[in-house]
């Protein structure tokens, strides 16, 4: 199987490159992030007329995760168990006089693509070490890992492809100094991305990329 990961920053301003792409290269399943789109407004008859079946996972301008897959797709999570809300949706929860149903926001989908259980996952930015968007970030990772170590007990291979926002070395930039103070390679965040892979994934990236700086990070 043929698996690529793809933070398309909207995925209606990217949809040509996407068709053509996927006309080119054919991968068997494709995960995309920032897809920025509600989950009805997804260009999904354009994905399916190249054999492409679509889950997708949005909520409007920001955010949102999709799956495509030409090896079938069964058993589409959107998000996962004990996925946080921002502090700040919390608070403003709060403060209504008529409570409403809030969700987290649209950062993972999961579905199962042939025999392989496949997570598209856009990670939260984390803005300012010293803010509740950093703390929201790592209480995600840790609601992910727990998420990811109870669908692991079920014996399926799994993929967990995504943007993770974190640099997890120096090597993952080009000049460390420049992100010095900042999120995205703070300690927390690296070990947050550490206890990921401790659970017994393998983070493919590198391996083919035997080159200096096999970024895996752009800003």
């Amino acid at each position: 199987m043929r698996l690529a990961t793809w933070n398309v920053n909207s995925v209606k301003a990217r949809l040509p490159r996407l068709l053509s792409w996927l006309e080119d290269t054919e991968p068997d399943v494709v995960c995309l992030q920032e897809t920025k789109c509600r989950a009805d407004r997804f260009p999904a008859a354009e994905v399916a007329d190249l054999g492409y079946a679509v889950a997708a996972h949005g909520d409007g301008r920001w955010n949102g995760v999709a799956v495509l897959s030409r090896a079938g797709i069964e058993d589409v999570s959107n998000g996962f168990p004990g996925e946080p809300l921002y502090e700040g949706e919390a608070e403003a929860q709060a403060k209504l006089t008529e409570p409403v149903l809030l969700t987290p926001e649209a950062r993972a989908i999961g579905a199962t693509c042939g025999s392989v259980r496949v997570w598209s996952l856009y990670a939260p930015n984390g803005r300012t070490p010293d803010s509740a968007h950093y703390a929201y970030k790592l209480r995600w990772f840790a609601a992910l890992r727990d998420a990811l170590a109870a669908e692991l007990t079920q014996g399926a291979p799994l993929v967990a492809c995504g943007d993770y926002n974190v640099a997890p070395t120096d090597e993952d930039v080009w000049d460390p100094a420049v992100f010095a103070g900042s999120t995205h390679v703070t300690p927390a965040e690296r070990q947050a991305l550490a206890e990921l892979r401790d659970l017994g994934l393998h983070d493919v990236v590198p391996t083919p990329m035997k080159g200096p700086h096999p970024y895996t990070y752009w800003d």
